[in-house]
């Protein structure tokens, strides 16, 4: 049933004209049918923006959306206000963060975009020293712990929240610039090291950085766990350069421009992407879609044949798409049939391209499996994004989404299920293809981790019990 959100959602004002910042901002949309809706003899000349997409269909409307800012119908007359029950626009954003005080985002803000000794030389507490040598062992020693953290890039317990403070934010640049240049691809590709470091940081920015879960510092936590399975000895062994750029490149891009809501949401308040990708594979599409405009307007791969290049995009959607969590059983079923078939064989391109899907699977849903410090803190992450999620529904009386009521769930209950329905049989597959101290140490934290939420979960029942119990000896 198609709701119509002009009384319960608010929605961005469309009764004004297009700011100039605002059409060369990244992230557009185009929808077209007819070159002369735009006014011009090709079209194409839009997608040739930063991060547009050109989407052909017959209708005999336009569609003009920009990512960020507004969303308007053009026709040969120009820009027309947007009927409010026609592809609504919801700045997640803007819904489910509560607002930020002038002086909290300045701050964040500088944290984030200036480097220690300019943010320091800006504080009332370092605003009298003068030596300019005491501000630069500030940056030298947090770039040399930094640099000392990278030699244990493999290492399952890389702590990638420290790893961020110690680059400033900086976490998924600098850690796949690091692993490109570990498996020796910048050599192999003949990449441009300025056009790499230009595209990780537009990936990187492309991430919201509001998003508790779904941001530059996950995509990091994947990345580095693509790099830890890609030096499994069968895939080792296995693996062309080709191969690892596809699942470095995958695991860097998988979630770009996460709205930080699920499919669901998208598809029951009408966004515009629901519609766009017909409600499958929304956000998986999206992403994809985004990563692959990031390396166009990068130009990392211009100097590769058409042919390469559509390869690369191509194989790096299919992998991306594996990461849809609706379609777990599906991958979880042709792997186990694969497995007792014996029937992989990582000579085989179509086998090893398998075997990459199932590799980033695992990196995406790999936080059970990391030690107790780190997997608690990303399951809290994630369950926040979750009930700002329901919030969001339940302020504008939409039904509240599984996992998505803080009144009803608990992160313990949330983790328990999740570990016991959707890690656990993925990893123990896992398991049985590698068979490596990894794997095995992985399915150790898995079921320590579930332990440890039994337990909280056991102690917090016994707590209320005896809260009740309290109450009724009151009474």
């Amino acid at each position: 049933m198609a709701l119509c959100y002009q009384y319960q959602l608010p929605v961005l004002p469309l009764d004004r004209p297009v700011p100039k910042h605002v059409l060369s901002r990244r992230g557009a949309i185009s929808f077209s049918s007819s070159s002369s809706l735009f006014g011009c003899a090709n079209p194409r000349v839009l997608s040739q923006r930063r991060g547009a997409i050109s989407y052909e269909s017959s209708d005999q409307t336009a569609l003009y959306i920009r990512m960020l800012g507004d969303v308007r119908v053009r026709s040969r007359a120009g820009f027309q206000p947007e009927r409010r029950d026609s592809h609504p626009y919801i700045d997640f954003r803007l819904l489910h963060l509560p607002p930020e005080t002038g002086e909290l985002a300045s701050a964040r803000k500088i944290r984030r975009l200036l480097s220690f000794q300019r943010y320091f030389r800006s504080t009332h507490l370092f605003r009298g020293i003068s030596s300019w040598n005491s501000l630069c062992i500030l940056d030298d020693n947090y770039s040399g712990q930094a640099m000392c953290m990278l030699e244990k890039d493999g290492s399952w317990n890389f702590d990638i929240f420290l790893f961020d403070r110690l680059t400033n934010g900086n976490s998924l640049v600098t850690l796949t610039f690091h692993l490109f240049k570990y498996h020796g691809l910048i050599e192999h590709f003949h990449l441009d090291l300025v056009k790499l470091r230009r595209f990780l940081v537009m990936v990187q920015e492309d991430y919201h950085r509001n998003n508790p879960y779904h941001n530059a510092v996950h995509a990091a936590d994947v990345t580095q766990a693509m790099h830890c399975y890609l030096k499994e000895a069968k895939l080792a062994k296995s693996v062309s350069p080709w191969d690892i750029l596809l699942g470095l490149l995958a695991a860097a891009t998988h979630d770009m421009d996460h709205p930080g809501v699920n499919q669901p949401f998208l598809i029951k308040t009408n966004h515009y992407l629901a519609s766009l990708y017909k409600n499958t594979s929304v956000l998986e599409n999206h992403h994809w879609r985004s990563a692959v405009c990031v390396l166009q307007e990068s130009k990392l791969f211009a100097h590769l044949s058409v042919e390469e290049s559509y390869q690369i995009g191509s194989q790096l959607g299919s992998l991306i798409l594996a990461t849809d969590i609706s379609r777990q059983n599906e991958f979880l079923s042709q792997l186990r049939t694969r497995l007792d078939m014996s029937d992989l064989c990582l000579d085989d391109a179509g086998h090893r391209h398998f075997m990459l899907q199932i590799a980033l699977k695992c990196a995406d849903i790999s936080n059970p499996c990391r030690p107790w410090e780190l997997s608690k803190q990303w399951s809290e992450k994630v369950c926040q994004e979750f009930f700002h999620q329901g919030d969001i529904e339940r302020r504008h009386k939409l039904a509240i989404s599984q996992l998505c009521d803080r009144h009803t769930e608990t992160v313990a209950n949330i983790q328990i299920g999740f570990i016991t329905y959707v890690a656990k049989p993925l990893f123990v597959e896992w398991s049985r293809f590698c068979n490596t101290t990894l794997s095995q140490t992985m399915l150790g934290h898995l079921s320590l981790n579930n332990a440890s939420w039994k337990g909280l979960l056991q102690e917090r029942t016994r707590s209320g019990d005896d809260a009740d119990s309290t109450c009724e000896e009151m009474d």
